[in-house]
């Protein structure tokens, strides 16, 4: 396993959507572990694959809370099946935007089917910060981000922060 760089908004290729996968390889694999692991070290509960550079519908999440057992997922090509009327707000974050953090109001239940690590079709129903997570990471796959739901004076705020953290790190570096 091999901790992979995380893309810092703005990057174009956070804007552009994914390729499906079309499949299941040994290096489709590494890539789960690399981003299982990338997620886990960062630390954060969800990591799309465009996130670490690599432009296919592949995203990693794992919402558990300490003392739970962990929950590693990784869904491959996954679609939403079915969204509720009902909606639920959470302060969203991401690790492509890091340290900012804002309400994004999303339906509070989806049904997703994916392609899991074995090549089988999964489908569950998620609730809660699952189901956030997962509209979040499954957004990246198409090109969107948490901020291109906010008002357009807060996301280029938000967007000027990052390009001065881009600028600092690269001085520092």
């Amino acid at each position: 396993m091999t901790l992979r760089p995380i893309l810092i908004h703005p990057d174009p290729r956070l804007k552009k959507p994914c390729a499906p996968v079309t499949a299941i390889s040994g290096e489709i694999r590494a890539l789960a572990d690399d981003m299982l692991a990338t997620m886990y070290d960062a630390p954060g509960i969800g990591l799309a694959a465009p996130q670490v550079g690599v432009m296919l519908r592949v995203l990693t999440m794992d919402c558990m809370k300490a003392p739970e057992p962990p929950r590693p997922m990784v869904l491959i090509n996954p679609e939403i099946l079915w969204s509720s009327p009902d909606t639920s707000t959470y302060e969203e974050g991401c690790l492509s935007i890091p340290d900012q953090y804002a309400d994004v109001t999303r339906p509070a239940e989806v049904r997703v089917r994916w392609t899991d690590l074995d090549g089988a079709v999964q489908e569950e129903s998620f609730t809660g910060l699952w189901a956030t997570c997962v509209q979040h990471e499954i957004d990246h796959l198409d090109g969107k981000l948490f901020i291109d739901y906010l008002g357009p004076i807060k996301r280029q705020l938000i967007t000027r922060k990052m390009e001065k953290l881009k600028r600092d790190r690269a001085r520092s570096a």
